[in-house]
């Protein structure tokens, strides 16, 4: 190519000319896709264009620019902290200023994620969107069966139109109201009459909730399609505006946006396969695909808030709140070493499975016979089932050994003011109450057992109360849409794996009408599995803070490919460039003389004469998961270059335990390193 790369536009499309297929490294790298038929590169999306706008000239640079300036307004419009469009408000009420940003932004739109963090009143901003959309006149509220009171009490509240009817489904019992409330758990059974007409405003509540594709209440809202007949098996929910409000939009990992988006923004995430690949990481291992990554973070923020997410966090809007503090306390485990101890070997000896059953995966995918990939990934599926129930079962043990101690902890605790408690199982919670009661500390509780009335007392309690000193609830059930601002200290008697749940709950009383700084503390064991717990919590924390909350820079420089030369040079060399190096090292990878593997084989065998067994590292032999996988390779009579490929891998970690001239024919390709 001697010519440098144009980017114009067609229609809606940006394309690529004086580029091919072969030339792909750059376009590639910003996100374009590849044409058969053209033989260009093209893109619709504003954000990949972008990276490529030096090489474009005439109309799409133009197009390019206005698109940008649109851009620009719509993300600085998703983290609004104010607005100036007039809005209707009941008299007495009054929106928060970032509310008022909030609802003009979905005014702007006929679909949004409210996604504002925990605390910031996301029922108040879905109502005012109502209020602003003057023919609505039919409107379902989709929410826990927790919530499906407080939605009511609200909806009276805030609600302009008082000629507006509120009624809740329940059972088979169908309210012959305006607005419908309805919990996720009964969607199933009203499906005739929640898809039988075109709301005015849909209102999903917790929408992380359906995250799960599989889950019938997720099928009952985003619709269930057949790719095999091109048919819906269960259609969308039909609305006008659609409104689908979360704290934490992605609970553990980027995939799970999925359904939500897809929903909200048809036309943009359009693919899943395409998102799954560009955010998630998605990648085949010739035996299945694996969606638990992430990256291009800051990219899918910028898509988010651009097109369907306004998001603002409490720091940003209420600088009056007071902060959290968080502690971990450990307690000791005294009466409890037993149990300590049991969790521990139990958890060693689940690690030791699971990482037999990877190994035997590895093994099989070197495997001469493809069922035994198979046959291998379903161990481990049902491996991991077990050692979940197994460990599941161990911590419920650990966390009632805890109780005494916790009971001890909170009953001090609440001499100094109001105390909430989460815990996750019911009996933990049960006997934690009994024994705060038996203290003679007045407490309330709430699980998922509790009946609708009984747990909107439970909270009305505690709040309105002053001999109501805590409130202890199960994490699932307590830990979402309800207010506890009376307490400004939260006890978790056990963690949860994952971190949205946490902050779900915490939040309860961190959020508006708290005046007094928020203490949050995490009892554990000293040396039981929440420690554990405790560090995957923080990485995945880390995800989601990236993907959802990170500063956009929308004029950073890594915004751009790295490759994109000035428009002074020709592209052609740094892409070809960039090519032999791929090639080179695809080259590499497939050229193993049977030299090499007769030499790595050797090596593989020295090193497994050498290992002593160990399961973490002794630098003596294998160490870890290779202690298995060598052995294997090791006791094979002849490699193959497959599995020579991963036989020189491991060796290369131990050179030092070889022969320099045995590891220089094993790790050289003709005579270099």
């Amino acid at each position: 190519m001697t010519e440098t790369m144009e980017l114009i536009k067609v229609d809606q499309i940006y394309e690529l000319i004086n580029s091919s297929y072969d030339q792909r490294i750059i376009p590639k790298a910003a996100g374009f896709r590849w044409n058969a038929r053209k033989k260009r590169w093209w893109t619709d999306d504003l954000v990949k264009a972008q990276r490529l706008s030096e090489f474009a000239k005439g109309p799409a640079k133009a197009a390019l620019t206005r698109a940008d300036n649109v851009h620009r307004a719509a993300v600085a419009a998703s983290a609004a902290t104010s607005s100036e469009v007039d809005l209707p408000c009941p008299v007495g009420q009054e929106y928060l200023p970032y509310q008022r940003g909030g609802i003009a932004y979905a005014l702007d739109r006929k679909s949004t994620l409210i996604g504002d963090e925990m605390g910031l009143g996301k029922t108040i901003q879905a109502l005012g969107v109502v209020n602003a959309t003057p023919k609505a006149k039919r409107v379902l509220i989709i929410c826990p069966a927790s919530l499906r009171l407080n939605w009511e009490r609200e909806a009276k509240k805030w609600l302009v139109n008082k000629d507006l009817s509120i009624g809740i489904a329940q059972g088979k019992d169908w309210p012959a109201t305006d607005v419908v409330i309805i919990n996720y758990d009964i969607l199933t059974k009203h499906k005739g009459r929640v898809h039988g007409r075109t709301w005015d405003v849909l209102i999903v509540d917790e929408a992380h909730y359906l995250k799960n594709p599989k889950a019938q209440r997720t099928k009952q809202v985003f619709g269930d399609y057949a790719y095999k007949t091109k048919t819906w098996n269960v259609s969308p929910l039909k609305a006008k505006r659609r409104l689908l409000l979360t704290g934490t939009p992605i609970v553990n990992r980027p995939i799970e946006l999925w359904g939500l988006i897809n929903y909200l923004a048809p036309d943009e995430f359009d693919n899943f396969f395409r998102y799954a690949k560009r955010y998630a990481d998605a990648h085949y291992n010739g035996w299945a695909w694996d969606f638990s990554g992430a990256q291009n973070l800051e990219e899918l923020q910028e898509k988010l808030r651009s097109l369907v997410m306004v998001r603002r966090l409490k720091a940003d809007v209420l600088p009056d709140l007071p902060p959290k503090r968080r502690q971990v306390i450990e307690l000791p485990a005294n009466g409890a070493k037993g149990k300590v101890r049991a969790e521990q070997a139990a958890w060693a000896d689940q690690e030791e499975r699971l990482t037999g059953l990877k190994i035997a995966i590895e093994l099989a995918k070197i495997s001469q016979d493809p069922s035994d990939y198979d046959k291998a990934v379903a161990a481990l599926s049902e491996g991991a089932l077990i050692a979940f129930a197994e460990m599941s079962k161990l911590r419920h043990e650990t966390a009632l050994a805890k109780v005494p101690y916790v009971i001890d902890h909170v009953a001090d605790a609440a001499e100094g003011g109001k105390v909430i408690v989460f815990a996750h199982h019911i009996d933990v919670v049960a006997q934690i109450v009994e024994g705060l009661e038996d203290r003679g500390v007045k407490t309330v509780s709430l699980t998922g057992k509790d009946p609708m009335d009984a747990r909107q007392a439970a909270v009305d309690s505690f709040q309105g109360d002053d001999e109501v000193k805590v409130f202890v609830g199960n994490i699932k059930a307590a830990g979402v849409g309800i207010t506890l601002t009376a307490a400004s200290h939260v006890v978790f008697a056990e963690l949860d794996w994952v971190p949205a749940n946490l902050s779900q709950a915490e939040d309860r009383a961190h959020r508006i009408g708290q005046t007094n700084n928020v203490l949050i503390q995490h009892l554990v064991l000293e040396g039981s599995l929440d420690q554990q717990i405790a560090s995957q919590i923080v990485t995945k924390q880390a995800v989601i803070d990236q993907a959802l909350d990170n500063e956009i820079d929308l004029d950073a420089e890594d915004r751009k490919v790295p490759l994109i030369p000035t428009a002074d040079n020709s592209v052609s060399d740094i892409v070809k460039s960039e090519v032999d190096k791929w090639e080179d090292r695809k080259q590499q990878r497939d050229d193993i003389s049977p030299d090499q593997q007769d030499a790595i084989h050797g090596c593989l065998k020295i090193l497994a004469g050498l290992c002593d067994g160990a399961s973490s590292r002794d630098d003596m032999g294998f160490n870890g998961v290779d202690t298995n996988f060598g052995h294997s390779l090791a006791r094979q009579p002849i490699l193959t270059p497959k599995q020579s490929f991963f036989g020189r891998k491991i060796i290369a970690k131990y050179h030092r335990q070889l022969p320099s001239e045995l590891l220089t024919t094993a790790l050289n390709n003709g005579g270099s390193k």
